[in-house]
């Protein structure tokens, strides 16, 4: 299955962000710290210019640290990029992210000259929870589907600085399947735009591959199954997902198992290191199209 989503709110919200940004003190990019790269608009990069850019690692307790800690390497090597990792659920956490605008925008933050801090990612990294956390109170909508915030607002912190909360943006060209599938794995692209047999089937092959341990710890395997088939229908079995005579209903299996992954009960997993080459796996796409028929 080929993913595609791109609701048309996005293109125009892109516009009015191009604009905006020339009045901007310092940019926060937050991305979902499990796959920086994919959850990265990079249409965004274009007109960020040359604004000071705090790339925020959101859902750090649910990464791999050590690869966070490679991304965090990796990102820190661009020119006026800096790169934070926290939970933005944390108030403790994401103090951090104030003293750090601060830092990057020293003549910004007094009387009549407010910091003014753009905030935009794409949709499902927490961008709002980011924002209710820093505020103190639910200024921001908040959802656990994408695409919950379909238009900018501005939000004081009444500490010298104003925040521009933006549309969460995926960018128009999903010809990367590879990112598609991460993204979709992660919960960021709508469920009406995935097949979540065909990515919880890609999310099998990958934690097979990456995560084993974790997978065996989760779901106590005596020996791991032989096919990222074979998986989804031994979780489905012990998560209950079956039908009429005793069968495996694949399709809730593969639901089931991306719950688990994306709220963290298999472990911190990253999606994605910095380097990493495509390859999803056409086969495994195909066996999941063929599962549904």
């Amino acid at each position: 299955m080929t993913i595609r989503w791109y609701p048309g709110h996005m293109g125009k919200a892109l516009e009015k962000m191009s604009e905006a940004i020339r009045k901007i003190d310092v940019v926060i990019e937050v991305l979902d710290a499990r796959l920086p790269s994919s959850s990265s608009n990079h249409q965004l990069q274009e007109i960020r210019r040359n604004k000071p850019c705090i790339k925020v690692l959101n859902k750090n307790d649910l990464a791999d640290p050590i690869v966070t800690k490679a991304w965090v390497r990796n990102f820190e090597e661009e020119s006026g990029v800096h790169a934070l990792p926290l939970s933005a659920k944390q108030l403790s956490e994401t103090k951090q992210l104030i003293k750090l605008c601060q830092r990057l925008a020293p003549n910004r933050g007094r009387p009549g000259w407010p910091l003014r801090a753009m905030v935009f990612g794409i949709p499902n990294v927490g961008k709002s929870t980011l924002i209710n956390t820093l505020a103190g109170k639910g200024l921001a909508k908040v959802g656990d589907k994408p695409a919950i915030t379909t238009c900018a607002q501005k939000i004081d912190l009444h500490n010298g600085i104003i925040l521009s909360d933006t549309p969460g943006l995926l960018w128009p060209d999903m010809s990367d399947q590879e990112v598609a599938y991460r993204l979709a794995t992660s919960g960021a692209i709508g469920a009406s735009a995935l097949d979540y047999t065909c990515v919880g089937l890609f999310a099998a092959e990958f934690m097979m591959r990456r995560y084993p341990q974790l997978l065996e710890e989760r779901y106590k395997f005596s020996e791991m199954p032989e096919t990222p088939t074979a998986l989804l229908e031994t979780i489905g079995r012990r998560l209950g997902c079956l039908v009429s005579g005793g069968g495996i209903d694949i399709h809730r299996a593969a639901e089931a198992f991306l719950r688990e992954l994306r709220a963290g009960k298999i472990g911190r997993v990253s999606l994605e290191e910095p380097g990493d080459v495509a390859d999803v796996s056409e086969d495994v796409i195909l066996e999941g199209e063929s599962a549904q028929v």
